[in-house]
């Protein structure tokens, strides 16, 4: 969707992608209370295309996902040691916290006097981030595609493409793997990658002749994927005139960066709705739980929404290993990297790369926008 020079210079500095999110178009939004923000009719629509929702669900489950963002580090703090992780629940509408069976009772009531229902699981969270953060020094062949602590299942997930899981070389990765801790295999259709792309028309920004999408502005700039460009490249924006440089950048290991903004541009706490939503205004950066929905908007494949399936995941790219991302239900294609994933109005981080595409689906990680800002000393642009 074209828009004149003016607005997409504003907007465009500030990022690209979506939400299935709570707030609506610029100006009903800034007139709304944090506390009670709009239900957009374009996000309601694009969470019932893509999760299969009616209208009145999709807003119900906004709702009940917004209470189970607000009440997860709570829940987390009453379980103390006995934590075993959380999740929310789409069919219950609820947060679940799990705990080991040594949770006393006065503990177990303090979780549920908290609104968690309690699930009581065998290893605590502590316990299952220990033998991750093991498998994180071995070294993954290409057939292993990630590897992530699964809450709801109590285990440590290792993800293996299906017609390599018998090659040797995985076969003796997951051998180690398995003395770490419990550890479950699972199989995924194909290898994850990054979404860059070679310059192509499109809205977004180039460094080189790579396109990649803007993500989320913060004061003075952008952050986007460090996959896109390293620290002092150029960077040009949808029109091709110069926005900035890269600030600072990392990849593989992490896959983060932030770029500096001038030169006429500025940022905006506002992620594009490309026409299919209204554009949505950020409030912060609350991070959503597992199983919450979620959306993304990129260059690329503009707006398109899922569910948050894991987090702290290593994922092996081809390019190396990178830690503590989200992985999520949502499709993406090259040039979509770097772009926004949003929960309501809450910001939840940059695209980094997957497998598959928006005509087949797919499963697409980003790295959580939280660690970026700490990272870097940003403040996150919000409205």
């Amino acid at each position: 969707m074209r828009r004149t020079r003016l607005m997409r210079a504003g907007l465009a500095a500030l990022l690209m992608l979506g939400s299935l999110a709570v707030a609506g178009t610029l100006p009903a939004s800034a007139s709304d209370s944090p506390d009670t923000p709009s239900l957009s009719t374009g996000l309601l629509q694009a969470m019932q295309r893509d999760l299969g929702l009616s209208k009145d669900q999709a807003e119900a489950r906004l709702k009940a996902e917004r209470t189970a963002t607000d009440l997860a580090p709570t829940a987390r703090r009453a379980a103390g040691a006995a934590y075993g992780g959380s999740w929310f629940d789409a069919e219950s509408g609820r947060l679940t916290v799990a705990v080991t069976p040594d949770a006393s009772p006065t503990t177990v009531r303090a979780v549920e006097a908290a609104g968690a229902a309690v699930r009581t699981v065998e290893h605590s969270a502590r316990q299952l981030d220990a033998a991750k953060a093991r498998i994180d020094r071995l070294s993954a062949p290409s057939g292993v595609s990630s590897w992530h602590v699964d809450p709801a299942a109590n285990t440590v997930v290792v993800n293996v493409v299906d017609d390599e899981h018998a090659d040797n070389d995985v076969q003796r990765f997951l051998s180690q793997a398995r003395k770490t801790g419990p550890v479950t295999v699972r199989t995924v259709a194909d290898a994850p990658e990054t979404f860059a792309a070679g310059t192509v028309g499109g809205d977004p920004y180039y460094t080189g002749n790579v396109r990649c999408s803007i993500g989320f502005s913060v004061h003075g700039g952008f952050v986007t994927a460090g996959h896109c460009g390293g620290a002092g490249a150029g960077v040009r924006g949808w029109d091709g005139s110069y926005i900035g440089n890269f600030q600072g950048s990392s990849f593989p290991g992490d896959d983060y960066a932030w770029v500096n903004v001038g030169s006429g541009w500025w940022t905006v706490p506002v992620v594009l709705g490309w026409g299919t939503v209204p554009d949505q205004l950020v409030r912060g950066s609350a991070v959503a739980p597992v199983g919450s929905s979620i959306c993304r908007s990129g260059s690329t494949t503009h707006w398109h929404c899922g569910r948050v399936l894991a987090m702290n995941e290593t994922v092996n790219y081809s390019q190396g290993a990178v830690h503590q991302m989200t992985k999520t239900s949502v499709c993406a294609q090259p040039g979509d990297s770097g772009g926004s994933f949003i929960s309501g109005d809450q910001a939840q981080g940059v695209t980094s790369g997957g497998w598959g595409n928006c005509s087949s689906g797919g499963e697409t990680w980003f790295q959580p926008v939280n660690e970026i800002l700490g990272r870097y000393g940003l403040t996150l642009h919000t409205a």
